[in-house]
């Protein structure tokens, strides 16, 4: 509790400078950006291939000393790494966070430290609204509302901070609900007419016109048995129909609004491309070239931003001094072509590769030794002039 009242007192005379609105995926019916965006079917869809190669990322803690480079040489942060708290795992983290960040242009990830400072788990932060304030001394620290109505405030030394669009606001990324709206206003218009179509699919197709006065019960049975005779699949006489003299049978053709093919695929192709994807990628047909192209536009800036995130946020100046540092690593050749991965089989014999880095682009289990580089032993310099 001690550092909770610290951080009350200190906010006697606290200063608010910003403040952000998530986008939540509360609410029902048609998509509206200020709650709906997640229920968006093509907006899920286009954030999917980059929230699953995030969370494929691997983490680890480099350190480069005097000695050497040394890979997760402190249990403690591996072990953060993976399992950063007791409810997920560190896939399971990076794509929640990944998530939030390509609806909301933020993330964040509260950080837990022990008495001595030392980070022990991982947390991310769902919030309604994020509000950045500074304290008499200048410190900043982040105030969260959740959807439960409690409130949060933390150091923002204590939070992992990941941002797209960083551009007007110091702080915070902006949003991308206001760009949105527009676009997705057309596509909810457009959903809604294919509903209606399909709805309309059900209305009046024949009329009966009687030529006499008939009761509403004698009308209503009539049409019933013209119904199961006629139109019900199960009827013998089902797709032949005969009516007497006291009865016209008229078809009557329902005018359906079908929504423009091309109209729909200009907004879907507007979406696409404001999260930076196209059709390809979005239903993983892409080949080799098209998925680099991708990953090294949109995948590698959010594993930098991660990287340089993480290390600052969970380690001190001194820590990182000495060499200490977060890096996300992805081989985006896991994504290549069986005859690119087979080629690489001749730099392990270079010392290019070590075999099990070649087997865990090609999905196989690490082999005992397959950690030591190894290269051939049958090549020599070739010296010029040398006697036969």
């Amino acid at each position: 509790m001690g550092i909770f009242n610290k951080i009350k007192n200190t906010f006697s005379n606290a200063t608010k400078v910003s403040r952000i609105k998530m986008i939540t995926d509360r609410g029902n019916g048609f998509y509206a950006w200020d709650g709906k965006l997640y229920k968006s079917d093509i907006v899920r869809a286009c954030i999917r291939p980059r929230v699953k190669a995030i969370g494929k990322l691997i983490p680890k803690h480099i350190r480069n000393g005097p000695d050497g480079m040394k890979i997760n040489p402190e249990p403690y942060i591996r072990f953060l790494l993976e399992e950063p708290n007791p409810y997920m795992s560190g896939q399971m983290l990076q794509e929640k966070v990944a998530t939030q960040l390509a609806l909301n242009s933020n993330a964040f990830i509260l950080i837990i430290r022990d008495e001595n400072g030392y980070p022990t788990e991982l947390y991310p932060i769902p919030c309604l609204t994020a509000e950045a304030i500074y304290d008499k001394s200048g410190n900043l620290y982040l105030k969260f509302y959740y959807r439960n109505g409690r409130t949060g405030i933390f150091p923002y030394s204590d939070i992992i901070h990941l941002r797209d669009d960083y551009n007007d606001n110091d702080i915070f990324g902006d949003p991308p609900g206001e760009a949105l709206t527009s676009l997705m206003e057309v596509v909810g218009t457009i959903d809604q007419g294919m509903v209606k179509a399909i709805k309309n699919s059900g209305v009046i197709r024949w009329l009966l016109q009687f030529n006499q006065s008939l009761r509403p019960e004698d009308i209503e049975k009539n049409v019933k048995q013209f119904a199961d005779t006629y139109l019900s699949i199960e009827s013998d006489t089902f797709g032949v129909a005969g009516v007497d003299a006291k009865a016209e049978a008229k078809q009557i053709e329902p005018k359906d609004y079908v929504p423009n093919a091309a109209q729909t695929d200009r907004a879907t192709e507007r979406i696409y491309s404001f999260f930076n994807t196209n059709k390809k990628i979005v239903q993983s047909s892409y080949n080799e070239d098209e998925w680099t192209s991708y990953y090294e536009a949109r995948i590698e800036p959010d594993a930098m931003q991660m990287s340089a995130e993480y290390t600052r946020k969970l380690f001190t100046r001194r820590e990182r001094g000495f060499g200490n540092k977060i890096i996300f690593e992805a081989s985006s050749l896991q994504y290549a072509s069986m005859k690119t991965k087979l080629d690489l089989v001749q730099f392990v014999d270079r010392g290019m590769m070590t075999p099990n880095e070649v087997r865990a682009i090609m999905n196989l289990a690490p082999i005992e030794g397959g950690d030591t580089p190894i290269r051939r032993l049958d090549t020599a310099p070739v010296t010029e002039g040398e006697n036969e």
